[in-house]
């Protein structure tokens, strides 16, 4: 007979359950892009409650009954590193909320050049859209995400993608704001396309737009 018995596998798991916990799971394989996921989740909570609460945390407070199945038969911390986090994470929505997450909260945002811009949701009350002012010439208001209920909040950056104005009111912006910002860039960047008129201009991800598509 054996004298010592091998623990039993509900036992080890909730060790490893345990210890994620305690450690803020730092032993769970975290990337930027499933931290996004996370952050995205979290927005859609604070819009509607129904959807799980997957903060930090939120998932320690939870962790036995999220974690749990996906550790059962694991036996040392290093092999949490395998776990796709990814569809953990997703596995914590149902069908429907998984069918409108990119919809309500997508990933990235195509802008009026053509570029397609990720989200920053790293604070989920307020997020970021940062994108160069030219590529954003023609858009008339800032673009809201969460069923049209959150506006994105606008960092505007300048050719260096340094920011030049943070703001949720680009309308406001470019009736205001933008004629300083254009004299400051212009003075700066003499090369690039500073539009007197932002909302008629074309939008451009390089330092001039073609010729043939310029207004005036």
């Amino acid at each position: 007979d054996r004298s010592i018995a091998s623990p039993h596998p509900a036992h080890v798991a909730a060790v490893l359950v345990d210890g994620v916990a305690q450690n803020g799971f730092r032993d769970l394989p975290w990337t930027e892009g499933t931290r996004q996921l996370q952050q995205r989740i979290v927005f859609m909570h604070r819009l509607d409650p129904a959807w799980p609460d997957v903060s930090d945390a939120g998932l320690r407070a939870t962790a036995n009954d999220w974690l749990t199945p996906h550790v059962h038969g694991l036996t040392r911390r290093e092999e949490l590193r395998r776990l796709d986090l990814a569809s953990i994470l997703l596995g914590m929505l149902d069908w429907e909320q998984r069918a409108t997450l990119d919809d309500v909260a997508p990933s990235y945002i195509v802008v009026p050049s053509g570029s397609r811009i990720r989200i920053d949701y790293t604070n989920p009350a307020s997020p970021v859209l940062a994108a160069r002012l030219q590529e954003l010439f023609g858009w008339t208001d800032s673009p809201r995400i969460g069923r049209h209920r959150v506006p994105l909040t606008l960092h505007l950056l300048s050719p260096a993608h340094r920011p030049v104005q943070v703001t949720t009111d680009l309308a406001g912006f470019w009736r205001t704001g933008y004629f300083e910002v254009m004299k400051e860039l212009k003075g700066r960047y003499p090369k690039h396309y500073w539009p007197d008129d932002p909302l008629r201009a074309v939008p451009t991800r390089h330092v001039r737009p073609r010729a043939d598509k310029v207004e005036g």
